[in-house]
């Protein structure tokens, strides 16, 4: 029953998340994306709950044929979707992910993002571990969330120190500093859909040898 509900949560809530308010496209959202986590041609960068991909396919057109991107989702129906993008995609790869895992191959990423994700995960220290081995030495991690709002309920399966629907950043970077992440860089003002959402995004570094 509560794999039922994540599922749910995170295919309507956190996959489903309405356009930017004022950076209303998804090339729009991937330029400011590119520019913080150096994606060239030949990076390899992942999307954690990639729901229908817009995301991802802007990132493989920037990697080039040289590069590669990981897409992964929880959901069976947008894996299905995923997987058949990866198919015509030749630098895309389609990933089932776990609630405690994101199946990613250790050391194989120079960047990974997740956008309006980390408030659903149920297990977020094994997650945060899972990102970290997955990151190449040096690599870049950028959360993109949301303050909880006022009186919203906390999802099934969530830690109840969320407050409600979504992630304190203060907590956020709690967890992933405790993971053995780095604080980069922290934007409190990211596009959001509308002036109840306050939206935000820290990027971290996996340090280097």
């Amino acid at each position: 029953m509560l794999r039922r509900t994540l599922i749910a949560a995170l295919a309507l809530c956190a996959f489903g998340a309405a356009p930017i308010r004022g950076q209303n496209t998804w090339r729009e959202q991937a330029n400011r994306l590119a520019g913080l986590l150096d994606w060239h041609s030949g990076s390899v960068v992942a999307e954690i709950g990639a729901g229908d991909g817009e995301l991802t396919l802007e990132a493989a057109r920037r990697v080039g044929a040289s590069g590669r991107v990981y897409s992964t989702e929880l959901d069976a129906r947008r894996l299905a979707h995923l997987e058949k993008l990866a198919a015509k995609q030749k630098n895309m790869t389609a990933v089932k992910a776990a609630e405690a895992d994101t199946n990613l191959p250790a050391g194989c990423c120079d960047s990974i993002f997740l956008r309006l994700v980390y408030h659903h995960l149920t297990r977020p220290e094994e997650i945060d571990a899972s990102l970290f081995r997955s990151l190449k030495p040096g690599g870049r991690l950028a959360v993109i969330d949301e303050e909880p709002l006022p009186g919203s309920s906390v999802p099934e399966g969530v830690p109840e120190n969320r407050g409600g629907h979504g992630v304190p950043q203060k907590i956020l970077i709690g967890e992933l500093t405790a993971a053995g992440f780095k604080v980069e860089n922290v934007y409190d003002e990211w596009p959001s859909r509308d002036e109840t959402h306050l939206i935000y995004c820290v990027v971290f570094r996996k340090a280097g040898p």
